[in-house]
């Protein structure tokens, strides 16, 4: 019998933890239906939220002027790449999720306390006091139509302009000094044919940040008013990754996925079947060649269905966890 085993890139001979990744894809959060998103006005200006992976994404509504959304985080398949304006503030500027997913979260990074433009992403679980690994991040399409343009309030960015995302780690309650950030406007380059505005997926590597409890998201730019930021504070987020390590003594791992379920088809092209002879199965993801994580799912089924429509074409480990250890296996993605 062939035995597979799954190497992560920091995982060598001598070393005494495994690196469990988990990605919060929000491909299994549920939308009504297409060109949608998250609300709830159930407990108006109380955190509404969700979890996915090992994170909390707080989100607050308010009911007044017909509902409007106070602040934080709400998944979104929204395709509406080309309409201006805050009522497509849902909308990624990609149209589409990281790697052709169909759900990605829009981010408004409005504090309705302080006013300041920042939220923050609280660790759940076994990441809690560990690293995070990064999500992927682009602007919104409220946010680039107004730099590319302008708009009532936003100015049309010429050189000169940027708009900043950061990030930084909480620890104890405390904000680490560490930071992480990315432009997603970038308009100070002494040759202006390099200056751009985001509008692809950009993955943003947290792992400096070091051990932490929670993120804050942090908008600035460099338009602002007497009210503080004119730049529409939105972008998106995808695929948020957490890195925890885990103890090897209490994890094993199978020599074949063979002997916990079968898979099938192989190669495959929109869809991979994965039929589950062992309970225990917790959690099901699809490893690339690099070592990233492209693809979780939490819901597990006896027959679990993985859409890999929005994968490219290429080698992928499926990695199955239960309270019995791992399980991998190879298979090939059309």
């Amino acid at each position: 019998m062939r035995r597979f085993t799954l190497l992560f890139s920091a995982l060598v001979l001598g070393t005494t933890a495994i690196k469990a990744q988990t990605v919060a894809t929000f491909d299994t959060m549920h939308l009504a239906h297409a060109d949608t998103f998250y609300v709830n006005y159930s407990a108006p200006l109380s955190d509404v939220g969700f979890n996915d992976g090992h994170a909390h994404f707080p989100c607050i509504y308010d009911t007044s002027y017909g509902g409007i959304w106070s602040t934080g985080f709400a998944y979104s398949n929204m395709t509406d790449s080309i309409t201006s304006g805050y009522t497509n503030e849902y909308s990624a500027k990609t149209a589409i999720g990281y790697g052709g997913s169909p759900n990605y979260v829009a981010v408004f990074c409005s504090d309705p306390v302080t006013f300041e433009n920042n939220v923050r992403i609280q660790l759940t679980g076994s990441a809690i006091g560990k690293k995070v690994k990064g999500f992927y991040a682009t602007n919104s399409t409220y946010a680039y139509n107004s730099m590319r343009d302008g708009d009532f309030f936003g100015k049309k960015f010429g050189n000169g302009d940027w708009y900043l995302l950061s990030v930084q780690g909480y620890s104890g309650g405390v904000l680490q000094p560490a930071t992480v950030g990315i432009y997603l406007a970038d308009f100070l380059f002494p040759d202006p044919t390099k200056n751009f505005i985001l509008n692809t997926w950009k993955w943003v590597d947290l792992t400096p940040l070091g051990n932490v409890d929670s993120v804050q998201l942090s908008l600035t730019s460099s338009d602002n008013g007497m009210y503080g930021m004119n730049t529409p504070a939105y972008f998106c987020i995808d695929n948020f990754t957490t890195d925890e390590p885990l103890p090897v003594s209490s994890l094993s791992v199978n020599n074949t996925v063979a002997a916990v379920a079968k898979v099938y088809p192989t190669p495959a092209t929109n869809a991979l079947y994965v039929d589950l002879a062992d309970n225990t199965i917790g959690q099901i993801s699809i490893v690339d060649i690099t070592g990233h994580t492209v693809y979780t799912v939490n819901n597990i089924t006896a027959h679990t269905e993985i859409n890999v429509s929005g994968l490219q074409p290429g080698n992928y480990i499926l990695k199955l966890s239960g309270s019995n250890g791992i399980a991998t296996s190879r298979f090939i993605k059309n």
